[in-house]
């Protein structure tokens, strides 16, 4: 069995999801009373975001490299980001990381794939909504993403960076990221929408009613996880 390496803590509630769910997924594989192993670096929420806010690219990757270093020298077989918008930097990551890394975005766009959907909602940080590694990635599949309006997009950053990266969980922020994607379908004309925050399904992963696929990026980076492991 492969030790996965997670660098956690962006942030500290989807980090505390990745492990439960690994556990989780690594005991229905296997049924015989054991338990995977895992390494997690948690890292600081504040200096990732303020790199990414200052589009400071090149510190970014330095900084995850040194933290996936660290991974590497525990003792990981392979590693990944518990986050959505650190991917912003994956491929240079990527290129210099001492062991394997499971992008969360090829992961979801394969899960995309099976399912046979065409055009879907992307939700995330504001980062991830305006950024190209998402896109750019499911265009090479002849898969589209919308976003939501601008406005839209700001309640979404808002609400994830003061609410859902803090632990607060609230009805109401539930309804308005609701009302985003049925406005966005209704737009769009979207089958499906990729949750791309770990944060999100934290908030959205229950939901009852739906008729179109929610991607549950933090369950799927999980089910890639477990597989390498196994």
């Amino acid at each position: 069995m492969k030790t996965v390496g997670i660098i956690g803590g962006i942030g500290p509630e989807s980090t505390v999801d990745y492990y439960r769910l690994i556990i989780a997924a690594y005991r229905e594989q296997r049924q015989d009373g054991s338990y995977p192993a895992i390494i997690i670096n948690s890292i600081d929420l504040n200096k990732i975001r303020d790199l990414v806010t200052a589009n400071a690219l090149a510190d970014l990757t330095e900084y995850l490299v040194v933290e996936v270093q660290r991974l590497a020298r525990a003792g990981a077989d392979f590693g990944l980001l518990a986050a959505n918008t650190p991917h912003i930097v994956f491929d240079d990551v990527r290129q210099q990381s001492p062991i394997p890394l499971l992008s969360i975005v090829e992961a979801t766009c394969e899960a995309a794939k099976a399912l046979a959907l065409r055009r879907l909602g992307l939700l995330g940080t504001r980062f991830t909504m305006q950024g190209r590694f998402f896109p750019d990635v499911f265009a090479r599949e002849g898969i589209t993403l919308v976003v939501p309006a601008p406005d839209e997009q700001d309640y979404v950053h808002d609400k994830y960076m003061g609410e859902l990266v803090n632990g607060i969980f609230l009805p109401a922020t539930r309804e308005g990221l609701l009302e985003i994607i049925g406005r966005l379908r209704k737009r769009e004309h979207i089958d499906g929408v990729i949750l791309g925050g770990t944060e999100l399904p934290l908030i959205l992963r229950d939901v009852p009613g739906q008729d179109i696929p929610f991607l549950d990026t933090t369950q799927i980076h999980v089910r890639a996880a477990v597989a390498q492991m196994l």
